[in-house]
């Protein structure tokens, strides 16, 4: 099974971006678990997490998103899904969470819902 690669880029506007690419799934969840936190640790609670590499996402790696939005709402930020792909966006959909999240199809806008 494929592996997922996270990238964390520090934003012009204080904000975090991570890109992935792989499988984020009960095998790599607890890694992007980490990488959240150490974000949120560093004292920034706005993410903007591209997901337009990552093939799949199971329950597992959906509920660190969860976890993430609820963390960073409280401190007064706003976590922003980027490009979902096909099969993510529809997984997403299919645990309701396009409901709670703010998705985004380019950059631009995730950078804008972020203000």
């Amino acid at each position: 099974m494929p592996d997922l690669v996270i990238e964390r880029k520090q934003l012009s506007n204080g904000a975090v971006e991570l890109v992935l690419n792989g499988y984020l799934d009960a095998h790599t969840f607890e890694r992007m678990e980490s990488v959240i936190t150490d974000v949120f640790t560093d004292g920034s609670y706005r993410l903007i997490i591209d997901l337009a590499g990552v093939e799949y996402i199971s329950s597992a790696g959906a509920g660190v998103f969860i976890g993430a939005h609820s963390e960073s709402r409280d401190n007064g930020g706003k976590v922003v899904l980027l490009n979902p792909s096909a099969n993510v966006r529809e997984i997403l959909e299919l645990l309701g969470l396009t409901s709670i999240f703010t998705i985004a199809e380019d950059r631009q806008s995730a950078m804008a819902a972020l203000s």
